[in-house]
């Protein structure tokens, strides 16, 4: 098969340094594992090092040189994620460990405060554990219900029922894009009458943010969790957005130095947003490279990100389509323009385990397992799957590296 050409994305792939390497086998690295996390581009890694060689110092407190720079960096890598996502005011971005972390302080912070028994939560059964575990834990805390939106064979959620599943909802807390399948979820539908309903919504856009255009406002959502290392940022940093009004009625997740405004031995008073739930020392470096990262998806271009994995998604359904008559199983919507840059398979009677194994041996990285979402596993019948997952630095040729090693494991495994 002959890689058609994109010089677009062959000068992405001289930015990321690790894609230059071979494997201990002499193998051209095939990093097709993004859902799980992206690879760093130079500009991001060059931050990081100028960070902490030129102006590493704790932020909002020190008076000298390095410190108030570093608080500066600090705050605009905030603001430019602000602007990435269309928010209406920088102090709607909260720095978060994670997309997890950030879940979990709407659930602490908000569930606790506003839900009891007689409401119900509304997730959605394609979700990340880190979408789930929460909220089952907070309707034990609460006496609350929690309801899930159906999904059919191939990860679409089933709306018809959509309305009586939304009576007495008070929250409804969904991922934009399937982390297994890469099916996206009808937001303009399912927004709009959650609010009508009285429903805050809460989005796990992790999938969604580092590959499409995503606006905030236009979308309406109250919630937006993301993390860093999925959009060519550091690990250990991302964010939380709320819209202000529910942020400034929410208590701080965790308490400590930073968030305070000021501390007697009798009482405190809390810190004004977004300060108010960052409470300790920040993971500064990190959130001043992800900053970069922001920069970097700009320069990109978001749409062209997106059109790009709909290409390559496109190219690479149409690829693995002469192996499903050797027992090649493919999920998720048959459209490319249907789903994220997200192929989850199984082939044959090869387990999922042994399958990435072979892959690996060919250069070729793809993540196997369950891929956090062991409900929806067992509600599909599959034990495990095999996930490939593209992003702007992939290119066709890495879609034809997996076929070969797809063959490989054919012949390895002796499937005719």
């Amino acid at each position: 098969m002959i890689a058609a050409a994109d010089p677009k994305a062959a000068r992405i792939v001289a930015d990321f340094p690790i894609l230059g390497t071979t494997t201990s086998r002499g193998k051209r690295l095939v990093y097709l594992d993004s859902a799980a996390s992206s690879q760093k581009p130079r500009a991001v890694i060059d931050k990081l090092v100028d960070y902490y060689e030129n102006y590493n110092a704790n932020i909002h407190r020190g008076v000298y040189e390095i410190a108030a720079r570093a608080t500066d960096a600090f705050e605009e890598a905030r603001a430019k994620v602000a602007r990435f996502l269309n928010a209406a005011d920088t102090a709607e971005i909260i720095w978060t460990r994670n997309t997890t972390e950030a879940i979990n302080l709407v659930s602490f912070s908000w569930g606790l405060y506003n839900l009891a028994p007689g409401d119900a939560i509304l997730t959605t059964q394609l979700e990340h554990h880190s979408n789930l575990v929460p909220w089952q834990l907070l309707a034990e805390k609460t006496g609350a219900e929690l309801r899930y939106i159906p999904s059919d064979a191939q990860g679409n959620l089933v709306l018809d029922g959509l309305d009586d599943l939304l009576e007495g909802v008070k929250l409804v807390a969904l991922a934009h894009v399937s982390n297994t399948i890469g099916s996206i979820a009808p937001l303009e539908v399912i927004i709009p009458r959650a609010h009508a309903a009285g429903a805050i919504v809460l989005l796990d856009a992790a999938q969604s943010v580092p590959h499409m255009p995503v606006d905030v406002q236009a979308l309406d959502v109250d919630f937006l969790a993301a993390s860093g290392h999925k959009m060519c940022g550091p690990t250990g940093i991302g964010f939380l957005y709320g819209k202000r009004a529910l942020l400034e009625a929410m208590p701080p997740f965790l308490t400590g130095g930073d968030m305070i405004k000021r501390v007697s031995y009798e009482t405190t008073s809390f810190n004004e947003l977004p300060w108010k739930f960052e409470a300790g020392t920040s993971n500064i470096a990190d959130a001043i490279a992800l900053g970069a990262a922001v920069d970097y998806l700009e320069e990109i271009g978001r749409d062209w990100i997106r059109a790009h994995e709909i290409r390559l998604t496109a190219y690479a359904l149409e690829a693995l389509r002469p192996l499903e008559p050797r027992g090649l199983q493919v999920y998720g919507p048959p459209r490319a323009e249907d789903r994220a840059g997200v192929i989850s398979f199984n082939f044959a009677d090869i387990h999922a385990h042994d399958l990435a194994s072979i892959l690996d041996t060919e250069g070729v990285c793809v993540r196997a397992g369950h891929h956090c979402t062991m409900p929806l596993m067992e509600k599909m019948g599959w034990p495990a799957t095999a996930r490939a997952s593209f992003y702007l630095y992939n290119t066709e040729e890495d879609v034809d590296a997996l076929v070969a090693a797809l063959e490989k494991a054919a012949t390895v495994f002796g499937i005719a």
